[in-house]
């Protein structure tokens, strides 16, 4: 496979599954310059809730995964703006690696399009997706990154850390 194996994922429901694929998608494309229709054709036939290499995929939500994907590449002239400008000045959207940016694109698209979903859903989520990658700093700079982008596109902020 990939750099992009998570090192552990909990158990996880058909939206979270796609999430995760939808991340690793964004990824291949991103390192391997595969088109969206490629590389959502590969993820539907082989990949999802399908065995490749040994490795099991979940069941995941087709149509959620699309989504993410295809709303990541359309939208990305929107969301890399908003990253941007919720990272700190010395660390910006080109300097984090691969797989972070692929986290943070799903995200910030989410919070930004899929307004049916609750903010504190989708930041938690991500930040899961981060801890099957990372180790601490990385779920901590998604929280804070997705925490600023729901606060200036929903004018909320419901990550795990603002409930406290």
């Amino acid at each position: 496979m990939s750099d992009l194996d998570p090192k552990t994922v909990r158990p996880a429901n058909k939206r979270g599954a796609a999430r995760l694929a939808a991340v690793q998608a964004l990824y291949q494309m991103d390192v391997g310059g595969t088109s969206l229709l490629e590389t959502v054709a590969e993820y539907e036939s082989f990949r999802l809730g399908r065995e490749l290499d040994g490795d099991m995929y979940r069941e995941a939500d087709a149509a959620w995964f699309r989504d993410i994907v295809s709303g990541v590449v359309r939208a990305q002239t929107t969301i890399d703006p908003l990253i941007h400008s919720a990272l700190t000045s010395d660390w910006p959207l080109s300097r984090l690696d691969t797989t972070l940016r692929a986290i943070l694109r799903a995200g910030a698209y989410e919070v930004t399009s899929r307004k049916d979903v609750p903010t504190a859903v989708i930041v938690s989520e991500y930040v899961d997706i981060a801890k099957a990658f990372y180790g601490d700093e990385e779920p901590r700079l998604v929280n804070a990154v997705l925490d600023r982008v729901a606060r200036n596109a929903r004018g909320d902020a419901r990550g795990p850390s603002a409930r406290s």
